[in-house]
Order: structure tokens, then C-alpha cells, then sequence
């Protein structure tokens, strides 16, 4: 050990280049300045150690861009401490995260140099080495262990955060299929765990990266909207807020207000879902009221000042939300609503304390900072708690466990009460059954029924918040396999689903008894080759599962003499009764995954579609039917060859996230006589002649086949789908343009789904 770090404190024996060494030092001061503040001068000098350790660890290592290194360490570091207030262990952590991973260092060398606590930390945030199986995704690995290690400490998740924070600003330095990738992955977990744990400014910097790389013309023509707008939208917030600061000015209140836009993606995650341009957004910003009130009496101000709001604006009454009577999960308080101004646009106002302000904007940080002194446990406490329980039951399927953790992650909550009025929280689209597992597993067991609001319901009655449940038990009663289909919460899931298991193994183990018995009668030895010939033959997964099967009667003496028929005509029946010896081999081609591994390693570059010299066979996905033109990559299935996707495609973000080795790039090879189906949707006034014009667009302007025509009218307005055959993505804009000028077409765009 004491080889592997001696001289690291002489920082110009590691780096000769004199600029190169003051740039280092000058990122490491501004760290300690940041650090001043808040950290005293014992815990600088282990800083101290930490950087010149991961300096020494990390001084034949590069960024993509060309940068040192411990470049990246230092910034990681700067964002634990700016964003998420953490001390000096976290500081330490975050120089040291990449260490153990990325070089020669042990975590016994870590533990031997910093101590147990920071080994441990350092050892949640390395990431996982070694092979897993195909069906499996390394990510959802990683990340299973990441939250794993939350059990004992939060901190891996801060600083794994800040670590893909950082790396998502430098992104830009990595090639473009990397960018597709790590902006699905941080897309499909990180950010939504970061709005999970209430860090609402990460959430929205990290979604905003995500669309950037994503979809950059997207990403750009927003910002340039935003840009182009800012100085009418400030004058606009200006002549809004004004008659609220003379109220509040009147009624003696310490407050301050903001006006700023919302996110980027969230501005068109609006334009995407309403089908609407950027001046049609109407709450592209809100306004922000900030009251500087003690804790006892916030309340009762946050109400008073949403009457002085309404008062001068007329509210929407569809759009109040009232989090502080009841916080979301993350800690989030706040009142929002949405009034209509003088100028006829409607208006978000968000109204809080400077305390709810600080956890909505800092999260778990500043949770704990307000912690004190209070007994009851708080929606964050609950959540954690909740996650250690989803650690404790869930399966060994990596991806079935990221799949249910993200059900509950990401969904809204609903507030419903027992019979003796105690409120529960449950993610939204919870039922009866979802609600009787989170009262006890053995409520939810027996559960035989429940009553909503005194109603008798059946067990998958979705609940609505203020609902009032009662859970009717028996001790008869027992899982049953369908009720997997009855509950979204991943904590019923994992009871339903070791309940089954239990019941399963044990009614296997009378199908093993069986099982035996008939291989005597058909004078077949009982052994694993036999039983995993069985289980392929009847297509099942394990030993289990065919035990089961036997002892349901699901395959009995029949279906053992049918298998043994086919197996006969194959060849294979001498193999199953004398096992030492070898089968012929079956004639047939080799398995597709085989042949399209075998092509890919002879043609690791970029799958080119439409070249008929290409020996990879594809499909294009109908989940989002992409065109030349589209921006795409290939997805390989488990039986149905190369799929191509379109990269802004629905299933992208989950695709690239859980499955990244399966993904190869693709590009398209331009051949217009090729012609794809693609489909529009076109909404306007139904006035006679329309169709007409849109058709003679279509078929004589642009001289493009059409497959189908659906219209649907209503009350003097008209919804229709035209399915049409096109060349690229090119042709496709300019027709969508053209139909837009149509007189009386009030919308046309682009549909996924044939």
C-alpha cells in the first residue's frame, strides 16, 4: 500500500506540463472554496488526501475530450456539495468514485487510507463486473446494487447522481450512438429519481440534457423560442404580479416573487402530447410566490396569500393542488393553481414558504436540515423505508425487480383512508388489493373482498383519493395466480408472488413424486440431461415449473408417450434412455440470435437499411414505424431477428436503458423507389369540399399512394387518419406543411402506430 501512494502529495512529479498542473490546482481551490463554508480544517487536510490520491490513481487517464482525468472527480465533488449539501465524507467519496473501478486501487486500499465508512460508500458506487445472462441488462444491475447500498446509505445515490449529472454536461465529447444511450438511461431512471427524491432542479437539468441529445432539433427550437420570447414574457410577469406585491405589501407579508419558464422537456413533453406549436403552450412559465413565515403559522399564510391571488385573478377550479394539507411522497409542499390574467392567458402561480421552497428546490438535503425535533415520519422517511422493503422481497430478476421499482417510483399518489379514519398513501391506480397487502401480507392473503365508501367492490376496484376502504378477510382464503393482474404496487406484487412460490414448491414436489413413478413405467432414467430435454420440449423454464405441471395434471402418461414418439423420429430417444451416449445432431438451421451474433462480429459497423447486399435480415417496429429520413437504430430480439426503431420511438428510452448490448447503430441507405407506410392525422373545421383538397395534396400534388382513409366528424369539427405510402422523412414534412395550408385543417401530424 504504502508503494501505491508514496510522493502523491507532489503534484508536479505526476504532470509536467506546468499549465496543465495550474489548471488541476486551480479546480481543486475552487473545491476548497466551495468547501469552506461548511467543512472545518481537519476534514480539508483528508480532502486533501483524497484528491492527491485520486490524482496519483487517475494520471494516465483522459476524458473523451482530451481533459485530465481528475477533472471529472473534482466537479462530481462540487455538485455534492452545491447541490446536495453533503460534508466531507460525501466530498471524499465523490474524488475517490471512479478509483476502485477504473484502476489498479483496491477497496481494502481505500479502507486502509480513509477508513470502513468511505470503503463502504466507494463500494455501492462501483459498478459491477462480470457476466450475466443474455436476458438480463447489465444497467439494471448496476442500479439494483446502487439502491441496494441505500439501505445502508443514501449517500450512494447522491453522489451517484452528481456523478451522472456531470457526466450528461460532457456528454458532448462522446460518439452519437453513446449519447443515445446514456441519455436513455439517465431518461429511464435518474431523473425520475432524482424528481422522486425531491431534487426538482436535477430533475429538470437532467431530462433537459436527455431531450438534448435525444432530440436536438427539438431540444434547439425550444431554447430559441424561449430566448426569442424573454423579453415580452418578462414584461408580461411584471404587469401580472404587480397588483399581488401591492396586496401583499398592504397585508404586512415578508415574501418574494419569481417568474421563470418551465423546463425545456417539459415545455415539449406539452407540445408532443397536446399537438400544439410553442405559442399554444399556455403555461410555458410560472409564478412563484415565497413567504418568509414560521413553520407554526405557514398554513394559514400560504392560504392567505392564495386568496389574495384569486381575489385579482379568476381561478381554475380544475387546476388547484393542494400538497401541503397532504405532501407528495418526496416532501414536495407547495399550493399551485392556475388563473386567468388581465390578458386573457392562463397562468400558473405556485405558492409556498421559504422552508417548503428549500426541499422542493434541495430535496432530501434540506429534509433532513427541517428534520429536527420532529416525531412524526415523514414522506421521505416512508419512501426509503418502502424501497428497503422492495430490496427485502424482491426477485432475482434484475429487470422484473427495475420494472416493479419504477411502477412505484415514478406514479402519482393517492390518499385514502381505513375504517378508523388512519390516512394511507398509495401510488396512483392502486386497488382494493394493493391496499389490503399494504395494511399486512396476511390481510392481503386472506383478503375475500372489500368495501369502498361502504360498497362492496372487487378486488381490482381501482381507488380514488378520499376513498374509505375496509378489507373483508377469510382464513380459506389464498393468492391466486390472476391476482398478479389485480394490483400495480410492487410490495402486493412481491407478496403474490412468494405466496404462489411457496404454494408452487410445494405442490412440485408431489409432481417430482409423480414424475418419477412414470419414468419407471416407461423404463426412462431420471436425470437432469432427461428432465432438460423435457423442459424443452414443452417449452418451460425450470425443473419446477415441469414438476408443476405434472402435479396439475397438465402433462401426464399421455403427453410423456407423445414426446417420446417425436423424439423417436429425431433420433434422440436411444440418448434419452442411455444418457452416455451421444445424439446425431438434428438438422435444421442454427438458432437466429447465433446467426445474427455470427454476421455482426464479420460486420460490427453500421446495419444499412434498404441494401439488398445486407445479409442481416430486419423489420421495421410498427410500435413507431420509422421511414428514411427518421433517425434509427436496430434492436436485437430474442426470436424475431433485427427490429429497427426509430431513436425518438415510445420504446426507446426503456429499450436503450435496459438492454444497451442488444442495440447495433443503423442508418438509412437512400433508394426512392422503396415506398413506407407511414400515417398522418389531420384535425379541422368539416366543411364540404375538404377531403377533396386533402386527397388531390396527397395523390396528385405529391403523386403518393393512399392505403386507407379514416374520418370521423363531430359537431362541425373533423378527426381523420390517412395512411399513405412515403418515400423519406423529407417528403413526409413538406406534405404535412402543404396540408396545414389546407383552408380550414387546424392540425396535421405525424402518428406512430399503423
Amino acid at each position: 500500500m504504502a508503494n501505491k501512494i508514496k510522493k502523491v502529495d507532489k503534484i508536479h512529479q505526476i504532470f509536467t506540463q506546468e499549465d496543465e498542473r495550474q489548471e488541476i490546482l486551480k479546480h481543486y481551490k475552487s473545491l476548497l472554496s466551495i468547501c469552506r463554508n461548511n467543512i472545518v480544517k481537519e476534514d480539508r487536510k483528508r480532502i486533501r488526501q483524497a484528491f492527491n490520491f485520486a490524482l496519483e490513481a487517475h494520471k494516465n487517464h483522459r476524458r473523451k475530450s482530451g481533459e485530465p482525468y481528475i477533472y471529472h472527480p473534482i466537479e462530481v465533488a462540487k455538485i455534492v456539495i452545491t447541490e446536495f449539501h453533503l460534508g466531507a465524507t460525501s466530498v471524499i467519496c465523490a474524488l475517490l468514485h471512479d478509483v476502485v473501478e477504473d484502476t489498479d486501487y483496491t477497496l481494502e486500499d481505500i479502507a486502509e487510507y480513509f477508513g470502513d465508512e468511505v470503503a463502504k460508500i466507494i463500494d455501492g458506487l462501483t459498478k459491477i463486473s462480470g457476466i450475466f445472462y443474455q436476458t438480463k441488462s447489465i444497467q439494471a444491475e448496476n442500479f439494483r446494487k446502487m439502491l441496494l447500498t441505500l439501505s445502508d446509505d443514501v449517500r450512494v445515490i447522491l453522489i451517484k447522481l452528481a456523478d451522472r449529472l456531470h457526466n450528461m454536461r460532457t456528454l458532448e465529447a462522446l460518439p452519437p450512438n453513446k449519447q443515445q444511450r446514456v441519455s436513455n438511461e439517465t431518461l429511464y431512471l435518474f431523473a425520475p429519481l432524482a424528481h422522486r427524491m425531491g431534487f426538482h432542479s436535477i430533475k429538470s437539468e437532467l431530462e433537459d440534457l436527455g431531450l438534448k441529445f435525444k432530440e436536438p432539433v427539438a431540444f434547439n427550437n425550444v431554447t430559441k423560442k424561449l430566448k426569442e420570447s424573454q423579453e415580452e414574457r418578462n414584461r408580461f410577469i411584471n404587469r401580472f404580479t404587480a397588483p399581488i406585491k401591492k396586496a401583499m405589501n398592504e397585508h404586512g407579508f415578508k415574501y418574494k416573487i419569481i417568474g421563470r419558464p418551465k423546463s425545456i422537456s417539459s415545455i415539449w413533453g406539452k407540445m408532443k402530447t397536446k399537438e400544439v406549436p410553442f405559442e399554444e403552450v399556455y403555461d410555458i412559465f410560472a409564478v412563484r410566490i415565497i413567504i418568509d413565515s414560521p413553520e407554526e403559522q405557514e398554513k394559514a399564510d400560504c392560504w392567505k396569500a392564495y386568496s389574495i391571488v384569486t381575489d385579482l385573478y379568476r381561478p381554475n377550479p380544475d387546476r388547484l393542488r393542494d400538497w401541503i394539507s397532504t405532501p407528495k411522497a418526496n416532501g414536495y409542499e407547495s399550493l399551485h393553481t392556475t388563473v386567468m390574467s388581465r390578458q386573457g392567458k392562463w397562468v400558473e402561480v405556485q405558492i409556498r414558504t421559504k422552508r417548503m421552497d428549500d426541499i422542493a428546490e434541495k430535496g432530501y438535503a434540506a429534509h433532513w436540515k427541517y428534520k429536527e425535533a420532529k416525531t412524526a415520519e415523514s414522506g421521505i422517511d416512508k419512501w426509503l423505508r418502502r424501497i428497503k422493503e422492495m430490496l427485502k422481497s424482491s426477485e432475482s430478476d434484475a429487470l422484473n425487480f427495475i420494472d416493479d421499482f419504477k411502477l412505484n417510483l415514478f406514479s402519482d399518489e393517492i390518499f385514502v383512508f381505513t375504517p378508523k379514519g388512519e390516512l394511507r398513501t398509495l401510488p396512483a391506480k392502486s386497488t382494493a388489493l394493493d391496499f389490503a397487502y399494504s395494511i399486512h401480507t396476511q390481510v392481503g392473503n386472506n383478503c375475500l373482498g372489500a368495501k369502498v365508501n361502504h360498497k362492496l367492490v372487487t378486488l381490482n376496484h381501482e381507488l380514488k383519493s378520499g376513498d374509505q376502504v375496509e378489507i373483508i378477510t377469510s382464513s380459506k382464503q389464498s393468492p391466486k395466480p390472476d391476482w398478479l393482474q389485480y394490483v400495480t404496487t410492487a410490495r402486493a406484487k412481491g407478496k403474490i408472488k412468494t405466496a404462489l412460490k411457496e404454494e408452487k414448491k410445494a405442490k412440485a414436489e408431489e409432481g417430482k413424486e409423480i414424475l418419477i413413478r412414470k419414468f419407471k413405467q416407461l423404463k426412462l432414467e431420471y436425470n437432469q440431461d432427461n428432465i432438460q430435454k423435457l423442459l424443452n420440449y414443452f417449452k418451460l423454464n425450470s425443473p419446477l415449473d415441469l414438476h408443476y405441471e405434472v402435479a396439475t395434471n397438465k402433462i401426464g402418461l399421455k403427453q410423456l408417450k407423445t414426446y417420446l414418439a417425436d423424439s423417436e423420429k429425431t433420433g434422440i430417444l436411444s440418448y434419452l434412455k442411455n444418457p452416455f451416449s451421444r445424439p446425431k445432431p438434428m438438422a435444421g438451421k442454427p438458432a437466429e440470435q447465433d446467426v445474427i451474433r455470427k454476421q455482426l462480429k464479420k460486420n460490427p459497423d453500421t446495419l444499412l437499411i434498404g441494401d439488398n447486399l445486407q445479409e442481416l435480415d430486419y423489420t421495421l417496429s410498427s410500435c413507431c414505424t420509422p421511414i428514411p429520413g427518421d433517425d434509427v437504430f436496430g434492436f436485437v430480439t430474442v426470436s424475431e431477428g433485427i427490429k429497427i426503431h426509430r431513436n425518438n420511438c415510445p420504446n426507446a428510452i426503456q429499450l436503450m436503458a435496459k438492454f444497451s448490448y442488444r442495440i447495433i447503430k443503423a442508418k438509412w441507405i437512400s433508394k426512392e423507389s422503396i415506398a413506407f407506410l407511414s400515417g398522418i392525422k389531420i384535425i379541422g373545421i368539416d366543411d364540404q369540399g375538404i377531403l377533396n383538397n386533402i386527397t388531390n395534396v396527397i395523390s396528385s400534388e405529391y403523386n403518393l399512394n393512399i392505403r386507407s382513409i379514416n374520418i370521423n366528424s363531430d359537431a362541425g369539427t373533423f378527426e381523420g387518419i390517412v395512411m399513405i405510402y412515403i418515400y423519406n422523412t423529407k417528403t413526409l414534412n413538406q406534405l404535412i406543411e402543404k396540408l396545414k395550408k389546407i383552408n380550414g385543417v387546424q392540425k396535421v401530424s405525424r402518428i406512430s402506430k399503423n
